[in-house]
């Protein structure tokens, strides 16, 4: 598995990524998450491949003035869940996110509903806060 950057070669096929409609309240569609990234300028979307195949898209960014990481975003496509993709892809962003020289903390939210998501991060390593941002709770990870 790798992640890519988004280009115009894969823009198309990267919007095209969906959640299940039981899901889709629970992750910005990647077009809304490309577009705040272009707005934003610091964030980094990438799209997850396993091989040739796009299977996934995550999204994060680093405040240097907090020196905070924020995993704003993880979706893996309705078809390709339940394969490993997203712990994958995760692992590969806090690995990132850890090569930053000063990073104190790295943050991820979720849906309240979103079980799978609690279960995923919380394995990972993040810890609860009982903030929510946007209706989300807030996790943290401590460096």
């Amino acid at each position: 598995m790798e992640l890519r950057e988004i280009s115009m070669e894969n823009f198309l096929e990267c919007i095209k990524l969906s959640v299940s409609d039981m899901q889709k309240g629970f992750v910005a569609s990647n077009m809304f998450s490309l577009a705040e990234a272009k707005a934003d300028g610091v964030s980094v979307p990438l799209a997850i491949y396993d091989g040739d195949t796009m299977v996934g898209f995550i999204m994060y960014d680093y405040d240097e003035k907090e020196r905070t990481g924020w995993i704003s975003r993880l979706m893996v496509d309705q078809r390709y869940q339940g394969r490993g993709h997203g712990r994958w892809a995760m692992m590969e962003v806090i690995g990132r996110l850890r090569e930053i020289e000063g990073i104190k903390i790295m943050r991820t939210s979720f849906a309240p509903e979103n079980s799978a998501a609690r279960k995923l991060y919380t394995s990972l390593g993040f810890k609860l806060t009982g903030e929510q941002i946007d209706g989300e709770d807030v996790c943290i990870m401590e460096i």
